[in-house]
This record gives structure tokens, C-alpha cells and sequence, in this order.
């Protein structure tokens, strides 16, 4: 399954990095970053695959990545692509 990863928040080290870090340990495959900061504000999106093997859900990927933004200050959402798709689909 393919979701989209958005995040937004004041810019600091690391923020790729504990994202990245959190994807890689339950096996999820980032496809696509795009990311920029503007006036110190930081804003990314990360299109990535859940592993079809069983691993983990999308519900249990959502809370660790609440859980993080909660710690650095951000806004973190996953959210299944066509999900996304529809939102954003104008």
C-alpha cells in the first residue's frame, strides 16, 4: 500500500532523519521526497510503500509518526494515497 507522509513545522536538524528512521525500522520503502523550507518553515512530503507482507498498518505507522511530530514540534500525517489523491484532487 502506498501512502503519502506530509509534515509541517518549524525547521530543526533531523527531521528527515527520525522520519526516515521510524520508516526504515518497520520496513517501509520511501519512493519519492519532496521537500523545501521557506522562512524557516518547513514543509515535505514523502510518497513511501508499506510492506505487503504483513508489516505494519497504516494506523500503527500514524501513531509513531504522531508520537514524533508531538516530540519535535511538527505536524506529521499519513494518509493512504488515494486518500490523499481525492483530497487534494481539484
Amino acid at each position: 500500500m502506498k501512502v503519502v507522509v506530509t509534515t509541517v513545522g518549524k525547521d530543526r536538524v533531523g527531521i528527515i532523519a527520525k522520519e526516515s528512521q521510524i520508516l526504515a525500522e518497520n520496513g517501509v520503502n520511501i519512493l519519492n521526497i519532496n521537500q523545501n523550507i521557506t522562512g524557516g518553515f518547513f514543509n515535505m512530503v514523502m510518497i513511501a510503500e508499506l510492506p505487503d507482507n504483513g508489516g505494519i498498518t497504516l494506523a500503527d505507522l500514524q501513531a509513531k509518526l504522531k508520537e514524533l511530530g508531538k516530540e519535535m514540534g511538527l505536524e506529521i500525517k499519513a494518509q493512504h494515497q488515494d486518500i490523499f489523491n481525492i483530497m487534494h484532487d481539484v
